[in-house]
């Protein structure tokens, strides 16, 4: 079934989010009809539904390659087709899709579902200084200048560079924030309360957020400083 819309498409912070998820996680049939959304979580499935309107059933398919079953979605809409298609989407887009037409007031949606779609974050004590948590907020594309666009976008936004690097004989582009353009960007990303998000993430950058306040109130106390966490990085 496909979602209930009027013939014009009207951006908001849930049609971003799904965007986002899309960009990642979705594909566009050659058909010229249908859309599918492919996870392991089913909370990102029901998010997606909502954000669309989509009644449809969230069904398992099989990988062609590791023959592991996954849950998706799928449905049909001409108008939300071509609109994608208009926005820069393609179908077999994961390696030409370049620029994304999102408009800058709902960028930050869109680029929560991007990190929920494919991101990831990971975090480490390095034994190389005493007691330094480190932490790490990381996007990932199959193409360059997609993700040369959103680092692009990301720096004249939040004014923040990241790292960008490549591997696999099938490259994997790689653009990764640290700890202090972390804090930033999570800042952004989850910027008021009952947005739209996939918990376990959340989860977990809220972990490492929290280790690192801790330790920096500990240093900063063992300097008999008195100041917010939040001040260090400013």
């Amino acid at each position: 079934m496909k979602p209930k819309r009027t013939q014009k498409i009207k951006w908001s912070p849930e049609l971003a989010y799904a965007i986002g998820l899309i960009t990642t996680d979705g594909s566009l049939s050659i058909d010229g009809r249908h859309v599918d959304f492919t996870s392991k979580d089913t909370q990102l499935l029901n998010i997606f539904k909502k954000c669309l309107g989509l009644k449809v059933k969230i069904g398992l398919k099989t990988d062609g390659f590791s023959k592991r079953k996954y849950y998706h979605v799928q449905f049909g809409d001409v108008i939300f087709y071509k609109w994608l298609l208009k926005i820069g989407l393609t179908p077999n887009k994961s390696k030409t899709i370049s620029k994304l037409e999102i408009p800058n007031k709902y960028f930050i949606d869109f680029l929560r579902g991007h990190f929920d779609g494919d991101g990831s974050c990971y975090g480490y004590w390095d034994k190389r200084w005493n007691s330094s948590f480190m932490f790490y907020t990381k996007f990932v594309s199959a193409s360059k200048e997609h993700i040369l666009w959103l680092r692009s976008k990301i720096k004249k936004l939040l004014d923040i560079a990241g790292d960008l690097s490549q591997s696999g004989e099938t490259p994997i582009y790689q653009l990764k924030y640290a700890k202090r353009e972390s804090r930033i960007l999570i800042s952004k990303m989850y910027h008021k309360e009952n947005l739209l998000y996939l918990k376990r993430k959340y989860k977990k950058l809220k972990t490492f957020l929290n280790i690192d306040d801790k330790e920096i109130k500990r240093s900063l106390e063992l300097n008999g400083r008195v100041m917010e966490p939040v001040d260090i990085y400013a």
